[in-house]
């Protein structure tokens, strides 16, 4: 089994502001390059921060050059990134909400939730998910929030030969016991280690309960950040299997 470290950015989005979200991201990215990170995943939308009401304004196609300085980045410290973006496949296509995998050898992968949350209806399509990553001799499968509600989601991961599944979100205290549990009982379903990164502070009208986590292929908890805020939660395995690790992430 090859070594591997794989982090989620709790970050706080600001509503709206891609300038200041965008260098916000290459900061976690930085910090993750400092940790070892070989895979790096943000929350839902948190380029834009869960904003519904600004999100057919602020939607792009992922080729949209707005976003290739963080792809040139990430090609550059060889970080692979996903980050969140409502998107459109096309210039008149309906709004998606997208997981746009930023590859640490230059390429652009494109993942679209596929499960709506109620009211989400109002400001996005369903889109089609994507295709899986590949990290070494790791499969990665991606999931965007009420994607993994869906048991048959995280089923289809593990069909596709996923030992990692990998949910950017948005989950509040109320959801958050519920939520993990689901996520906690995948990996042990499935025998893949799951990862969930949450936003770090209030987004879009929604108080995020933060505590991003990451579990081993057993269920076994590696890390969780300890509440809101900007933190890197990083899991590492080598031969002796994982160990977990939590870093703040200031601004720079």
């Amino acid at each position: 089994m090859t070594p591997l470290t794989i982090a989620a950015a709790q970050s706080i989005s600001i509503a709206g502001d891609l300038a200041a979200n965008l260098a916000w991201h290459q900061r976690f990215m930085q910090a993750a390059v400092e940790q070892g990170v070989q895979l790096l995943v943000f929350p839902e939308l948190s380029l834009t921060g869960y904003e519904r009401g600004l999100a057919a304004e602020l939607a792009v196609v992922p080729e949209d050059t707005l976003l290739q300085p963080l792809r040139d980045f990430a090609q550059e410290i060889g970080v692979t990134t996903v980050v969140g973006m409502p998107i459109r496949l096309s210039e008149n296509s309906p709004v998606l909400i997208g997981a746009l995998v930023l590859g640490a050898d230059g390429s652009l992968g494109v993942y679209s939730k596929q499960h709506l949350h109620p009211g989400e209806e109002v400001a996005f399509s369903p889109g089609t998910g994507g295709s899986t990553l590949t990290l070494g001799d790791d499969t990665v499968a991606l999931a965007v929030c009420a994607d993994f509600s869906h048991a048959s989601h995280a089923a289809a991961a593990a069909q596709q030969g996923a030992d990692i599944y990998a949910a950017g979100v948005l989950i509040t205290g109320n959801g958050y016991a519920p939520d993990t549990a689901l996520l906690q009982g995948y990996a042990v379903t499935h025998s893949m280690a799951v990862l969930m990164a949450n936003h770090g502070g209030a987004t879009g009208g929604w108080e995020s309960a933060g505590r991003s986590a990451i579990w081993a292929s057993d269920g076994s908890l590696i890390a969780v950040a300890p509440g809101t805020g900007n933190f890197l939660v990083v899991a590492s395995r080598d031969v002796d299997g994982w160990t977990g690790r939590v870093a703040a992430v200031a601004e720079a």
